[in-house]
């Protein structure tokens, strides 16, 4: 992806045109953890587009833990006068030059396959390095912290939830190593907690759901960027189960336009942020996916005749969040799953 590509440089336009106090931010020195990952390098770019639209006199650190492949996914970003590139671990971030006034934490694992082969990593960026970032806020007086959080925190749910809401909490097998990534957000959100509550640091806790669009790599490992590996190859789409599963899928850029509306006109702790009109089974995003590019002539192929049968919905299989708190504040997606999947898939053929 370039710095940024055009797809990105109009997403970051539409999030721009929100209305929003961005005005707020006049000034502040903002450091961005996970910089060079899906959603924290859109925060990035908006902040950055900030300056060059508004004239607001930002100033972006980006942390990230591997410099050469940031720089390969941010381009031209790193040369900005008003960026900074900072190489190195969160867990390992104590001190940092210069002022700080807002903190937007997206360092952590979400590649679904770390979780299981690198729990130490993972569970260590959420809880070492949120740490560490309150510390430097709180020597710092920075007055706001963001952290990107997930749907994970939600653990097991009642077999009758369609849409989870704030507040309600499942369990885990606390023991299995894959719990690494879910409990390190939870005990991320603890940490964030009680530092707002001791410290008075203005938090807000914003936990994404089933998020796509331009900067999820490839090789990610979630079904929305296997199938858009797919699409890109030309290659059908193999479906491993009846993909009868439903989840709610929010393209990138309203999922971080829903961030900046918890961090500056939220009053709640968390926020979810999903598309209501984004859930979809695993079968029918497929289809979706295929259908964006009609000329390649692509199908879903299903390895058991039976899973390709069309039947009714089993409705304990709709699992995804609800956002209607995060609507009241007047957030609302603009990019249907269509637009989405056409923009996701034009920045990789780019």
């Amino acid at each position: 992806m370039s710095a940024p590509s055009p797809v990105v440089a109009h997403d970051v336009e539409e999030i721009l045109g929100r209305d929003l106090p961005w005005h707020e931010l006049d000034g502040a020195t903002v450091l961005v953890t996970g910089a060079n990952g899906m959603l924290p390098s859109y925060a990035l770019h908006t902040l950055l587009a900030l300056n060059d639209a508004r004239g607001a006199g930002l100033r972006v650190i980006g942390l990230v833990r591997n410099e050469a492949k940031a720089r390969g996914i941010l381009g031209a970003t790193v040369d900005r006068p008003d960026f900074e590139l900072l190489a190195t671990d969160v867990t390992r971030l104590t001190e940092l030059d210069g002022p700080l006034d807002v903190v937007i934490h997206g360092a952590s694992a979400a590649r679904p396959a770390l979780h299981a082969t690198d729990p130490v990593s993972t569970i260590k960026a959420n809880t070492l390095g949120s740490f560490n970032l309150l510390d430097l806020a709180v020597a710092k007086q920075a007055g706001r912290f963001v952290l990107m959080s997930s749907s994970e925190v939600y653990g097991a749910q009642p077999e009758d939830v369609r849409l989870i809401p704030e507040g309600s909490y499942g369990g885990f097998d606390i023991l299995d190593p894959r719990a690494s990534y879910s409990e390190g957000k939870r005990a991320a959100e603890t940490i964030a907690s009680v530092y707002a509550a001791q410290h008075g640091i203005d938090t807000r806790i914003v936990r994404f759901g089933h998020v796509y669009g331009p900067g999820l790599a490839l090789d990610d490992g979630r079904v929305q960027a296997d199938f858009a590996a797919n699409v890109v190859r030309g290659e059908n789409i193999v479906l491993n189960s009846d993909g009868r599963a439903m989840r709610t899928y929010t393209y990138v850029a309203d999922a971080v336009a829903g961030m900046f509306y918890a961090a500056l006109v939220g009053t709640d702790r968390a926020y979810n942020v999903a598309d209501p009109n984004g859930m979809v089974s695993i079968r029918d995003l497929a289809q979706h996916f295929t259908r964006a590019r009609p000329e390649k002539h692509l199908e879903r192929v299903f390895t058991r005749a039976e899973d390709a049968e069309e039947r009714s919905y089993n409705t304990s299989r709709f699992l995804g969040l609800d956002a209607s708190a995060l609507g009241a504040l007047g957030w609302q997606p603009l990019v249907d799953l269509d637009a989405g999947i056409d923009r996701m898939l034009r920045s990789f053929e780019a």
